[in-house]
């Protein structure tokens, strides 16, 4: 079994719905998720939609192998409705590859490390959160240390839950 690292955010929609029919899914198809960060309400980065997700990242055991386990992501997402139409527009779900155990893929298809993560906050938050001594194999540095250095300053934020009356 492989440990692997997932970011899932969604800003359409019952948000955080998705996101949790995303992790049941995830299951169904071979993904075991063994951790999961708190849910982070994130501005919108790198996107042309102007409505806040909500992400988080998760740690999953997998027998999959990398293109496996990303076209399984692939086709959750679109179970669960998401439609590539507007390039970086609204989705439902959005899932991605952080890490592959320590290993680097580098092709057509898939990049992991994902090429991005140490630029996003909305990433590195909730991965921090669950993982702070994990080490990026590129890098060479921690989560934690990728944190604190990003020049990235949206605003990453815990979900503020409703409380029971």
């Amino acid at each position: 079994m492989a440990t692997v690292y997932l970011s899932l955010g969604s800003n359409k929609g019952d948000r955080s719905q998705y996101i949790a029919r995303a992790m049941e899914a995830l299951g169904a198809h071979g993904v075991s998720v063994r951790r999961k960060s708190s849910l982070y309400e994130t501005e919108p980065v790198e996107t042309t939609s102007k409505s806040w997700f909500l992400n988080c990242v998760i740690e999953a055991e997998t027998n999959l192998l990398p293109p496996q386990l990303m076209h399984t992501l692939l086709d959750i997402e679109r179970e669960l409705g998401r439609r590539r139409r507007v390039p970086r527009g609204p989705r439902f779900i959005d899932m991605d590859i952080l890490f592959y155990e320590d290993r680097v893929v580098n092709s057509e298809q898939l990049e992991i490390p994902h090429p991005r993560m140490a630029e996003r906050r909305f990433v590195l938050v909730p991965f921090a959160e669950i993982a702070p001594r994990v080490r990026h194999p590129i890098l060479k540095k921690t989560i934690a240390e990728l944190l604190k250095e990003t020049p990235d300053r949206s605003e990453v934020r815990p979900r503020q839950t409703k409380s029971a009356e």
